[in-house]
């Protein structure tokens, strides 16, 4: 089972490494999301502050890596390339499912690696919900939160890979249940994260009801793991289980509008991931009421590389959000979700049928 488990992890890294994995068609929905240009921002883009607060952690930049990896020798330097990068410049990071390393505790190092290198940076354990379903409980969880001194605990939500994935476990039967069971029972607050197939607002109150503290919304527009599942399929003898990965390639709910949904619906602090790919797109998920925006696959394409590449990558991804905050007049990260935004398109049909209301986003600031 652990070598299965390790297996699948490099499997993972190597797929996910190349851009094939990406959504086809399906797109983010930002494209959809107009920022409004101000001719008189009346802001001095030299005094713009970035930092924030999330979960009581501060921020330099509203800002987390993604989680992406763990369980195996070759993610050890992409965890450690990443936890040093953002150590540096004050933001956070996710660490992969650390299911590999509940199995076989010599792969806890490649988890470890993350705090050595980030002492104090905001850092999330990872456990998927399926998981608690098939025998994993407190006690497992507070093994993942030692393992790293984790700062939060996020419960990952993969029906969608779980389903193409040839060995995948699909009885989802009671992950609510255990889902609050652990919320109640851990001191370290509960984040539950989809994995690129987005959150609608039905589990998104259902999540808020079972007393998790935020949701990484993690829509539609990135990386797909259905994708990633039919290019595993081949080797395994999973011919089926391919055909499935290339018929649900673009399954889900985009990222914009599962966060304008999760946004309506809950009063929790919402993490905008799936197809973020620039301080722009971050600047458009902060305006959509979004706390923090999390970039996964253009970081581990530097991860790989080396701390450098990582830090240069997220250091250009922050000036192009300050330069964005100017040129909205936006002077602190709290008065983005306070300026007019413009949703059209697909965004905006798939939101108004599901009666979300659109007009307040445009009509921000009038007087």
């Amino acid at each position: 089972m652990a070598e299965e488990t390790g297996k699948r992890k490099v499997d993972h890294i190597r797929i996910c490494l190349d851009d094939k994995a990406q959504a086809k068609r399906a797109t983010s929905g930002f494209e959809d999301i107009q920022l409004i240009h101000r001719a008189l921002p009346e802001t001095d883009k030299a005094k713009i502050s970035l930092q924030t607060t999330f979960l009581g952690k501060k921020f330099k930049a509203p800002i987390i890596v993604g989680a992406m990896t763990g369980g195996a020798e070759e993610a050890m330097k992409i965890n450690a390339s990443i936890a040093e990068a953002v150590e540096k410049l004050g933001l956070g990071m996710g660490l992969g499912s650390q299911r590999a390393a509940i199995e076989n505790k010599n792969l806890e190092k490649t988890y470890r690696v993350a705090r050595e290198k980030a002492p104090h940076a905001f850092l999330i354990a990872n456990v998927g919900g399926v998981q608690l379903v098939h025998g994993y409980g407190v006690k497992e969880v507070k093994r993942i939160v030692e393992m790293i001194d984790a700062d939060a605990v996020a419960v990952h939500l993969n029906a969608l890979q779980e389903a193409v994935q040839p060995e995948g476990q699909t009885n989802f039967k009671g992950v609510l249940t255990k889902i609050a069971e652990i919320a109640a029972a851990i001191e370290q607050p509960v984040i539950v994260k989809e994995t690129g197939a987005g959150m609608s607002a039905e589990d998104a109150k259902a999540l808020e009801k079972a007393g998790v503290k935020a949701i990484d919304i993690s829509g539609v527009g990135g990386t797909s793991f259905a994708a990633v599942e039919y290019y595993r399929a081949p080797k395994i003898g999973g011919e089926t289980q391919q055909f499935i990965g290339e018929a649900l390639w673009d399954w889900g709910i985009p990222t914009a509008v599962s966060l304008i949904e999760a946004s309506q619906t809950v009063k929790l602090p919402l993490i905008a991931s799936g197809g973020i790919r620039s301080g722009t797109d971050i600047a458009k998920a902060l305006a959509l009421n979004a706390s923090l925006a999390s970039i996964v696959q253009p970081i581990l394409q530097t991860a790989v590389k080396g701390t450098k590449e990582t830090e240069q990558k997220l250091s250009c991804l922050i000036e192009e959000l300050r330069n964005v905050m100017f040129l909205v007049g936006a002077e602190k990260i709290s008065d983005l979700p306070k300026t007019p935004v413009v949703i059209t398109g697909k965004t905006a049909q798939w939101l108004t049928a599901r009666g979300f209301n659109l007009q307040k986003y445009a009509k921000r600031g009038a007087k």
